[in-house]
């Protein structure tokens, strides 16, 4: 089967099997910031945005993106380059395995509300598995980059 789409506003057109997930497509194109860690669809490690919306590309068939906008985290690097600088400088992750599904679902949050609340924030965090931070550091993190856009710190 032939799979054409846009992935990170680039065509691309490959052969691909039968069955393949849009998360093995992907890795298979180099964009290594997608990661599985569950393989059950709960770890939001491997979020991707399909069409401006995000999806958990492990349980999503790659032919489902036949002629859609496909974009991961490379293809994100100018939206995402200050907020993720500033969550690295926050101390607000560890071991940064799971902050690429976590700034994707961030930039999802930023782009659809604007001025997020705390439950708001925490709902986006959700679905992103953090084993090591508790997602409090995550939390406030991300609080401190809203209130540093607006030109003020949280302390």
């Amino acid at each position: 089967m032939k799979l054409s789409m846009i992935l990170n506003g680039r065509k691309t057109e490959e052969e691909i099997a039968e069955g393949m997930t849009l998360y093995d497509f992907l890795r298979s194109q180099g964009c290594s910031s997608v990661k599985c860690g569950c393989e059950t669809s709960n770890c939001g490690l491997c979020t991707v945005f399909l069409n401006e919306k995000p999806v958990l590309s492990c349980s999503v068939l790659a032919m489902r993106a036949q002629g859609c906008h496909v974009d991961t985290l490379e293809g994100l690097q100018e939206e995402a380059k200050e907020f993720g600088t500033f969550i690295a400088n926050q101390g607000a992750e560890q071991c940064g395995f799971c902050n690429p599904g976590m700034i994707m679902n961030a930039i999802a949050l930023f782009r659809e509300i604007p001025d997020p609340t705390a439950e708001e924030i925490k709902e986006y965090l959700a679905g992103n598995l953090c084993r090591c931070s508790g997602y409090e550091g995550q939390l406030r993190g991300i609080l401190n980059f809203l209130d540093w856009k607006k030109g003020g710190v949280r302390e």
